[in-house]
């Protein structure tokens, strides 16, 4: 299986290749990674080839799957109207790139598998948010949807897209747990606002372990809708899956079972006002909980190996 990736080197298109190569590896089946790259000189594993963008738009080569999961991060900065801009373009011109490709190869891949956040759901409180839930619009729904309705043109080409609605990913080497470690570390983590938000969250190794999942499904024929169609234009199947653990939490839990993880006090609050102070139009990350449940995956089968956030962070120790 060959498999193309654009956002190979980030957080999880890393983690995904380094899975998916071990797995294969391990029954005897081959499969071969390409990331996509603005760079060719940035360190690779061995088992990585590297093919830039320009690259891309020359190459006669054959993927049976492609990932894209470019896009900068959305929590890394403050909105301003510039990095609104940025974080748009970010993720619609690699897309674009990808399109592109698969409009003029006559090999067409057999499955396109897009990047995209719950924060599509908008903010809706406590509210159980599946794969059929509606949405409220806001810059978070606008930026998912407009990612969303780009990669779906690929279906006008005859490519069945699996679009996947990311919650936070836990991991130490990097997310959100790897930004909170050092306060926490040093016993200034604490909860925010009044804690009662609630937080939808997946393990890393659950992240890549389902992103396999519905790549298997998909090249075995073996997919069954569950709620979880997208319409297009193209009669083409087009499936979204949220990318959350079963048990999504409470900030104020989040903070207790960080801390308890770490052996350190949770004693601090920064309150509501403060983060839309510090952090403007982008607190409502931080403040406006989701949650965000996994329906289409627990339907189709998969079986988390970390559904709980205990036994995520028991994982890391």
């Amino acid at each position: 299986m060959n498999i193309l990736i654009s956002g190979g080197t980030g957080f999880l298109g890393s983690a995904f290749s380094d899975e998916i190569i071990k797995r294969y590896y391990q029954t005897g089946k081959e499969v071969a990674i390409t990331w996509l790259t603005r760079d060719t000189s940035q360190a690779h594993p061995d088992t990585v080839s590297l093919m830039t963008y320009d690259e891309l738009a020359k190459t006669d080569n054959r993927y049976d799957v492609i990932m894209n999961l470019a896009g900068a991060g959305i929590a890394d900065s403050r909105w301003s109207d510039e990095r609104k801009e940025a974080l748009l373009a970010s993720r619609i011109k690699p897309t674009e790139s990808l399109l592109a490709f698969i409009a003029r190869t006559p090999n067409k891949p057999k499955l396109l598998l897009s990047g995209s956040a719950i924060g599509w759901y908008g903010t809706q409180g406590d509210k159980p948010l599946t794969e059929s839930s509606g949405f409220e619009t806001d810059f978070s729904h606008r930026l998912c949807e407009d990612w969303e309705q780009l990669a779906l043109k690929a279906t006008e080409y005859g490519v069945p897209v699996a679009i996947v609605r990311t919650g936070v990913v836990i991991h130490p080497s990097g997310g959100m747990l790897g930004k909170l470690l050092t306060p926490f570390k040093f016993g200034v983590g604490g909860q925010l606002g009044d804690g009662q938000q609630i937080m939808s969250w997946v393990s890393r190794d659950d992240w890549v372990g389902a992103a396999i999942f519905i790549i298997e499904q998909h090249l075995a024929d073996k997919i069954e809708t569950h709620n979880n169609t997208l319409s297009t234009t193209s009669d083409t199947p087009a499936l979204v899956y949220n990318l959350t653990a079963p048990n999504p939490v409470t900030n104020h839990k989040f903070t207790k079972d960080v801390g308890a993880w770490l052996h350190r006090p949770t004693i601090f609050t920064l309150p509501e006002f403060l983060l839309k102070l510090m952090f403007g139009e982008m607190s409502t990350l931080l403040i406006d909980g989701q949650k965000v449940l996994p329906q289409a995956l627990l339907d189709a089968g998969y079986e988390f190996e970390q559904p709980t956030l205990e036994t995520a962070l028991a994982e890391q120790s």
